[in-house]
């Protein structure tokens, strides 16, 4: 660490090497910290998280039992052992709270004043967090799986909704209307992820195996359908061309700067596309357990090197490098099956919602003392300024 520092000092490395390093380090390091707690609000399993991406402070949970709790993760006591307080709920006697399981929860991208959240109950709510009162409300025919904003937009309010039907929904938030429609799939869409790169770009997984990339501008919608053989199906496969699953398609997560697209599937696989080409990389992660029937929410690092996939596996959640597919570790607290987990980019932590009603924190672990007798000549070489090198000799050693 000492010797990343005095490069950075020296200017001899890039200044973000030590930013990632240590991100890195961290997320190497996560466990399960017994200081830290979470305040256990919810009755039923837990569904969805988010932590609203302008101060990294403040975390949504959405459960089974139709409940929406508001977390505060800072430690406002700074005490070694705190719990991550409620502040405020939409619970069961609210007027205005979701009939049945809430299936996502997101806050609005760029102010904490509005976040908004989808339901069995074929309602999305757009909901004013000083108020906690729903400002507005879309309906659907049939039960909502996903919605998600994009984290880019400046040209758009849209909300892309995947429900049981086919159809790909696009709710205006500024009309406060449907807008348009997005056909190609033949089952319920159980996943929607906009583009990080491009505002307009958006990936949808469906029941049907498929996982299309749209341009919502576009008349016919479509840019690609991902294929999992990337056009080299095989004469003995029975399996559905242009497939990029041979299951549901049930969870989609971008990486951080939108180049690639990270899909699972009831098949037990997990795959990495080239988002531009719609190639499949053909990365190997191996058996992937997923038998969620609905949205599977998983997330990816932010500032790591290399950046690293979290993703539920039964009671567990496998670490993985998203570009090798090696499996890091599985992390392990929960007694039941993980539903959701949400990264936190400022401090590297990790939150998980499960169906045992408990949210966990996992922080990276405290870095070992460094004893005081610690000196240069005990740090990697490769790192030593050459001007700080010892190149003196005494007029001794000259006679």
């Amino acid at each position: 660490m000492l010797g990343l520092i005095w490069a950075r000092q020296a200017g001899l490395d890039d200044p973000l090497r030590l930013r990632r390093a240590e991100a890195t380090r961290r997320v190497l390091s996560l466990e399960l910290n017994k200081d830290r707690d979470v305040e256990r609000i919810h009755g039923s399993g837990i569904n969805t998280l988010d932590i609203e991406p302008v101060e990294g402070r403040y975390m949504l949970s959405g459960g089974s039992d139709g409940v929406i709790v508001l977390y505060d993760l800072e430690n406002l006591t700074r005490e070694t052992s705190y719990t991550c307080k409620a502040l405020c709920s939409v619970g069961r006697s609210h007027p205005d709270v979701h009939k049945f399981s809430v299936e996502t929860v997101q806050w609005y991208p760029h102010d904490t004043g509005m976040f908004t959240s989808s339901s069995f109950d074929k309602t999305l709510k757009i909901w004013d967090t000083n108020t906690l009162k729903s400002a507005d409300a879309f309906h659907f025919k049939g039960t909502v799986y996903s919605h998600h904003m994009s984290p880019v937009a400046t040209n758009h309010c849209l909300v892309a909704v995947g429900t049981k039907s086919p159809k790909v929904q696009l709710c205006d938030l500024k009309s406060g209307s449907f807008s348009h429609i997005l056909q190609g799939h033949r089952q319920e869409v159980l996943a929607v992820a906009w583009s990080p790169r491009h505002e307009y770009v958006l990936a949808t997984g469906s029941a049907d195996g498929k996982v299309k990339l749209w341009d919502v501008r576009r008349a016919s919608g479509c840019l690609s359908t991902l294929d999992q053989h990337n056009g080299e199906k095989s004469k003995a496969s029975s399996e559905a061309a242009n497939s990029a699953h041979t299951g549901r398609v049930n969870g989609l997560c971008y990486t951080n700067d939108g180049l690639h697209l990270l899909t699972t599937g009831t098949d037990d696989r997990m795959r990495l596309w080239n988002s531009f080409t719609g190639e499949n990389t053909l990365v190997n992660y191996g058996k992937v357990c997923n038998e969620s029937r609905k949205g599977l929410k998983f997330t990816i690092s932010c500032g790591c090197d290399p950046e690293f996939a979290f993703v539920p596996y039964g009671s567990t959640i496998a670490v993985y490098t998203v570009f090798t597919g090696e499996l890091i570790t599985m992390l392990r607290g929960h007694y039941t099956a993980v539903n959701c987990c949400v990264f936190q980019p400022n401090f590297q932590e990790l939150y998980s919602g499960s169906r045992d009603c408990n949210i966990l924190a996992w922080i990276p672990a405290l870095r070992e003392p460094v004893p005081d007798d610690v000196s240069e000549k005990s740090l990697p070489q490769q790192h030593l300024n050459p001007a700080y090198e010892d190149a003196w000799s005494s007029s001794d050693d000259e006679g």
